[in-house]
């Protein structure tokens, strides 16, 4: 949301407001002029004394609407605010103008025009009567999309307009908005994982909640502690209040890779398997930090969302409802790489235990399923949405959502230690993320050494 800076329409130097005025003369204006003028030649071929007032009569008419409306002077403020400024595809927000005369004069008849790019729907126009001294007029209109990305609103213009329609002025404010077109989610079932029920993970590696390792040696009492935690022996040694150290539960840590190799999808629109990806992401990373994991956005070419560590994982510290706005609005904007391998991501990933690791991958070949396997922390659990743009193009040949047989692909993944499932054509993400569940709760071929994904099936 924000407001328009106060600015105002009147003209600026004489010379060049004069000249705009001119060049602002509607058809009419034109018309009554250029009959006058006709006239007023005509009269004086004839010798036609009446018809040269009549011809005198229409040129100056609009001569003299100019002078007026150009010599008028007003100032008008006006703003625009947006509810919401972020909504998800294919969603409406309304844009609210208000326009507020500053000046000691009436307006005459303005006509108000908000600049709005194609995708969001027409070009707005209204036409306001007169606006009295220190009046205010309040308007809105509804846009739309159901393209993701970020799209200008504005600048706002205001057109002047004399009372016989003869000129019109058209000025321009500076100010403008954003809105930002996310992709839309699902929501999905609290997934249960080894050891991390609830997000805080338990019996993971605890830290404190000040600094240096865990041990047994209290500090000193600060403003604000609780006597319950105060260490008597060591207050009697040391001759000071003395408190407890208390350790603060680790935040479980949930990856989300979105594959964006331009080769790896084909086709394109709101329904093709690119945009079926980024949605299925953004339900991922916003259940997750609904859940409280510290969540990073990681692509096929290493970059992620900046969070608040150096490690760019967001959630950590900042709300989970913060975290999800930088998470979507780099989602609402992404497109695709020209990169042709996921090797970075892996660069990234193997660095250390990620935890959970959902991986959202289009086409893959040999060469780049084995490098996701390898990705598959054998600490962490490791989830994989695998799909298959052809059979995205062709639209499917089948009603339900059951994969089709198991591939290569999803073979190599699974022995890997992956929960590989199949992405069809049209497919709900949801019962997706319900099967990968069913999936893991039976037999699983983890890696030698490592771990389930999944325990305890869904709650």
């Amino acid at each position: 949301m924000a407001a328009g800076v106060p600015g105002p329409v009147d003209d600026g130097d004489n010379k060049g407001s004069l000249r705009a005025a001119l060049n602002g003369l509607t058809t009419r204006g034109r018309s009554f002029l250029a009959a006058g003028v006709a006239a007023a030649v005509c009269a004086y071929v004839l010798g036609q004394g009446d018809l040269l007032r009549v011809g005198l009569l229409l040129a100056v008419l609009p001569l003299v609407c100019v002078t007026v409306l150009c010599r008028t002077h007003y100032r008008v403020a006006g703003s625009r605010r947006l509810a919401p400024s972020r909504v998800p595809t294919g969603a409406e927000a309304r844009v609210h103008l208000r326009m507020d005369n500053l000046s000691r004069l009436p307006t005459g008849l303005l006509m108000l025009q908000d600049q709005v790019p194609y995708v969001l729907g027409p070009r707005p126009r209204f036409v306001l009567d007169r606006v009295e001294a220190g009046g205010k007029r309040e308007v809105s209109y509804r846009v739309r999309s159901d393209l993701r990305g970020r799209y200008p609103l504005g600048p706002l213009q205001l057109r002047l307009s004399d009372p016989f329609g003869m000129c019109e002025l058209t000025r321009s404010f500076s100010a403008y908005d954003t809105l930002v077109v996310i992709p839309r989610t699902e929501a999905l079932p609290t997934l249960r994982l080894a050891g991390e029920a609830s997000g805080y993970g338990e019996g993971r590696q605890r830290s404190l909640a000040l600094a240096g390792e865990d041990d047994i040696i209290p500090r000193g009492y600060r403003h604000g502690d609780d006597l319950r935690r105060v260490h008597w022996r060591s207050t009697a040694r040391y001759g000071e209040l003395m408190v407890r150290r208390e350790e603060q539960p680790q935040r479980a840590r949930c990856t989300v890779l979105l594959d964006t190799r331009r080769i790896a999808y084909r086709g394109a629109g709101p329904d093709s398997a690119f945009e079926w990806a980024v949605s299925a992401a953004a339900s991922s990373l916003v259940h997750m930090l609904e859940r409280g994991f510290a969540v990073r956005l990681l692509t096929d070419d290493g970059s992620s969302v900046p969070g608040e560590g150096s490690d760019g994982f967001a959630g950590a510290t900042q709300g989970s409802a913060d975290s999800a706005g930088l998470m979507m609005d780099t989602l609402a904007v992404v497109d695709h790489s020209d990169g042709g391998g996921l090797s970075r991501a892996y660069d990234v990933l193997r660095g250390g235990n990620e935890g959970l690791l959902l991986a959202f991958f289009g086409d893959l070949d040999q060469e780049q399923t084995a490098v996701a396997a390898r990705m598959r922390q054998r600490s962490g659990a490791a989830v994989a949405f695998v799909l298959d743009s052809e059979d995205w193009v062709r639209g499917g040949d089948r009603d339900d959502v059951s994969p089709a047989p198991d591939d290569d692909r999803l073979r190599l993944l699974r022995e890997a230690g992956w929960t590989a499932v199949a992405v069809p054509a049209g497919a709900e993400f949801s019962r997706l993320w319900q099967q990968a569940g069913r999936q893991d709760s039976g037999p699983h071929p983890a890696a030698a050494g490592g771990t389930t994904g999944f325990s305890g099936g869904w709650s």
